[in-house]
């Protein structure tokens, strides 16, 4: 029996992303959050309207558009490089924790977890070592405590479970960031990345 040859209307794009800094008109390369439309596409999760409806979008021709949540940058050769990911930008359920001033998670598309650099209100952790007995010399030596870390992330666990997110949108590794200003944090993603990539490195091993 000859095989047949199926063909398949595909289409892939890239979003503005707003807050991101992220634009479809970048040079060399557009960026962007990509998205997936054509009438191969699913119509939806299972049972799931809530997530459907935030996720799936129909045009006026009548085709179905997937949100991946991914950041993407179109490379010269024609493929796609996925650099971060929509929702890890500025995550408000993030915030809910007494010990964050200012975070920035970041997901590496290669793994199934978010990592996140931590600006935490000094007070607010002195306060718990004095309560937890820790003794440390400066606040350099409290934050990188090991049962810091911890409370820290515990914190952030509880925080965001109450507000239904994924396990894989919990971080499940953080490090602390020191001498870093809260504006320059929300307004300055990619040169944290940059100045914080061995930390983010050592966070995703």
């Amino acid at each position: 029996m000859r095989p047949t040859l199926m063909s398949v209307f595909l289409e892939i794009q890239a979003y503005f992303i707003r807050k991101g800094g992220y634009r479809n008109s970048d040079s060399p390369m557009p960026r962007g959050e990509v998205i997936i439309g054509g009438y191969s596409i699913t119509n939806g999760y299972f049972n799931n309207e809530a997530k459907t409806d935030e996720v799936y979008k129909v045009d006026v021709r009548g085709i179905c558009w997937f949100y991946t949540g991914d950041i993407g940058q179109l490379r010269p050769d024609g493929c796609i490089e996925i650099i971060d990911r929509e929702k890890y930008i500025f995550e408000p359920a993030l915030h809910t924790s007494n010990y964050v001033d200012s975070i920035m998670a970041y997901a590496d598309p290669f793994h199934t977890y978010c990592v996140a650099l931590v600006v935490s209100p000094h007070q607010a952790l002195k306060k718990w070592a004095q309560n937890s007995g820790i003794s440390y010399k400066d606040i350099e030596q409290l934050c990188h405590n090991d049962q810091a870390i911890k409370e820290v992330q515990q914190s952030l666990s509880k925080g965001t479970k109450a507000e239904r997110l994924e396990k894989f949108e919990i971080p499940a590794k953080i490090v602390f960031c020191l001498n870093v200003g809260r504006v320059w944090l929300v307004t300055k993603r990619e040169k944290l990345k940059t100045k914080f990539q061995d930390d983010l490195k050592k966070l995703d091993h």
